[in-house]
């Protein structure tokens, strides 16, 4: 008999992953009975045609939003002292205290923050938060589909969300495993697991580690490392156009060499306009000296501000708009979900550009598959003023500490220096490959095509257990 598998998306950012891949079908072919237990606005059953059971609650206990953010500051806190550093507290963002409402949860974290960033506090916080979310709708809800439908195993696309709290413990009540997903790079350091399962999967021995190190409620035989997903579209390369195809789909010129602009979060990088513009003018430099040079430019997915427009604008002649394949179906920014129609063109953006540029992202490592370097901006604009978050404290984070040497991307520290550079790549002068590929390795895993299947052996290792 097959084994039921519950997938479940507490938000948008397991569809990426777990249901525009192959994941599906890989499961199926290994024999499992494959649900999506569907808390997102996003239709999977409509878009996609997969077996859905959708989750109609959707309320959090106010209390839980206070927990898990004063269990996030608190863990930073101990991480700080624990390690002996400064630099946890740098994930940190402030909070608001404007109006009452967000004065009293922004006071109420304040107060368990300074008395618990303890062992002691932190694990009252976690009970706290447990015992909270097991008396709201949705643990009820959650309790009776899982008593209706019976799956054998829950496996939750996502470590983040207070959606997920409820429904895992409801599984968990009815003795049902479940497992979650660490769905990205950066986020064990910076105490974003509020989700407690019986099992980890994560993508490489370094996030392991990870594991290990931050989570000390988590023993070593529940974690299994698989690899993830993310980047499996890279090595497909039945998601290739050709470079004629490609550019005639987007008025691109043969005749010229095109760099892929990343652009960030308003958070990540609040004036990254700024860096687009730098890169604009290098280009246009580059170009009166006998080049042919331009731009792609691709925004953040979740970016909602017009702050590049006029940027593009002003640059049209050198800047290319392409925009990701993203849907809407929600206005936060794990709402915004991706298309299967997005990851070829991604992928065919990163075949058919130089390298990338771009602040401190993950986008690295997208490149770093197709070969190509990564130039990371590290230097402040003249626009930076007290209230504006400096981008240099992002190179700083723990999660940048796994590169294997500071070669594993290329550097521009000095924006007189950009022109300079942007020309050594071009000609072939300096390059980032080697060293970027071994970061990937490190970050990703060794085996980046074989992360699906190895999440459904893991899967049917534990459930023979």
């Amino acid at each position: 008999m097959k084994k039921n598998i519950f997938i479940f998306l507490p938000d948008g950012v397991g569809l990426r992953n777990f249901a525009l891949t192959s994941f599906k079908e890989i499961g199926e072919k290994n024999g499992f009975d494959i649900t999506y237990w569907n808390n997102t606005p996003f239709s999977i059953t409509e878009k996609l045609g997969f077996k859905e059971l959708k989750i109609q609650e959707k309320s959090v206990r106010p209390l839980t939003i206070v927990y898990s953010r004063a269990r996030k500051r608190m863990e930073l806190n101990f991480f700080d002292k624990k390690f002996n550093e400064v630099v946890y507290n740098t994930y940190n963002f402030p909070q608001s205290y404007k109006g009452i409402n967000n004065a009293v949860k922004s006071f109420m974290v304040d107060a368990l923050t300074t008395f618990g960033s303890n062992q002691k506090g932190i694990k009252f916080v976690r009970e706290q938060i447990k015992k909270g979310e097991r008396t709201t709708s949705k643990y009820k809800e959650s309790k009776k589909q899982l008593e209706e439908h019976k799956p054998d195993f829950v496996f939750c696309t996502n470590q983040r969300p207070t959606q997920a709290i409820a429904s895992i413990l409801a599984a968990q009540d009815l003795g049902i495993p479940t497992g979650t997903f660490i769905f990205s790079w950066d986020n064990l350091p910076k105490a974003t697991t509020l989700v407690e399962t019986d099992y980890y999967f994560v993508w490489s021995e370094h996030m392991k580690k990870e594991v290990l190190m931050y989570c000390p409620y988590v023993k070593e035989e529940q974690i299994f490392v698989t690899g993830t997903p993310q980047f499996e579209s890279h090595f497909d390369k039945t998601l290739l156009q050709s470079k004629e195809e490609f550019f005639a789909a987007h008025n691109l010129n043969l005749n010229t060499k095109y760099i892929c602009y990343s652009g960030d979060d308003i958070v990540t990088s609040p004036l990254d306009q700024y860096y687009l513009e730098d890169l604009a003018l290098s280009v246009r430099e580059l170009n009166q000296n006998g080049y042919s040079l331009g731009i792609i430019y691709r925004k953040c997915p979740v970016d909602f501000t017009d702050r590049y427009d006029e940027v593009l604008n002003k640059y049209k002649d050198v800047i290319v708009n392409i925009d990701p394949l993203w849907s809407p179906v929600g206005q936060s920014w794990n709402e915004i979900m991706p298309t299967k129609e997005d990851f070829a063109l991604q992928t065919n953006i990163c075949e058919y550009t130089e390298f990338v540029g771009n602040i401190a992202s993950s986008m690295v490592f997208d490149f770093s598959a197709h070969d190509k370097s990564c130039l990371f901006f590290d230097y402040e604009q003249p626009q930076l003023k007290k209230g504006i978050r400096d981008i240099g404290q992002n190179y700083k984070y723990i999660h940048f500490r796994s590169k294997p040497s500071e070669e594993a991307a290329l550097w521009v520290r000095n924006k007189k220096d950009l022109t300079a550079i942007v020309k050594d790549i071009i000609d072939g002068k300096t390059s980032s490959v080697k060293e970027s590929k071994k970061w990937f390795e490190i970050i990703v895993g060794p085996n980046p095509t074989e992360a699906s299947e190895k999440i459904w052996e893991s899967i049917n290792s534990l459930l023979k257990k």
